[in-house]
């Protein structure tokens, strides 16, 4: 068993936060897989299948959100490598409808969101997929608040990795 502590790449010798420097990478093909969950109302969960809530189509609106947040991740992880991004996709796995109950005391049930993000780079796009999917999910809880308060996101991680 080792114990030896992992380099961290982010910081210099002095322990400085710094960017890292990919310049003597090769290009390869990368590609990450992240997803969660937004945990809803059954009411909710209707309401978004059927394209019935009161701002419209939330998930093309949360679709959108996520490429456009794996675009600017940069932007918003201090140390992110600003990418060109070959490929971003957002995609949703409902419950079955017809098996979710309409009771007023039915239990929650969770929306998925996956986000795969690919480039031909220097470095890794796991950071763009975290992000892609947890602004979806945070875009279907701004869209959703008025119709479900008690809305819970959750098990947002990284699936896969290649490079």
């Amino acid at each position: 068993m080792s114990t030896t502590v992992p380099k961290l790449t982010h910081l210099d010798q002095q322990g400085r936060a710094r960017m890292v420097d990919v310049s003597a990478k090769p290009v390869t093909r990368r590609t990450a897989t992240a997803s969660g969950r937004i945990r809803v109302l059954p009411s909710t969960i209707r309401a978004i299948a059927r394209d019935e809530t009161p701002k419209g189509d939330v998930l093309a609106v949360a679709r959108i959100a996520g490429v456009m947040a794996a675009k600017k991740t940069h932007e918003l992880i201090p140390l992110c490598h600003p990418l060109m991004l070959d490929s971003i996709e957002v995609d949703f796995d409902f419950p079955d409808i017809d098996q979710v109950s309409e009771s007023e005391n039915a239990s929650p049930v969770d929306l998925s969101i996956k986000a795969i993000v690919s480039l031909s780079g220097k470095t890794g796009v796991e950071m763009e997929a975290l992000t892609a999917v947890t602004v979806a999910a945070l875009t279907l809880y701004d869209m959703c608040k008025a119709i479900d308060h008690q809305m819970l996101i959750h098990g947002i991680h990284l699936v896969e990795k290649t490079k």
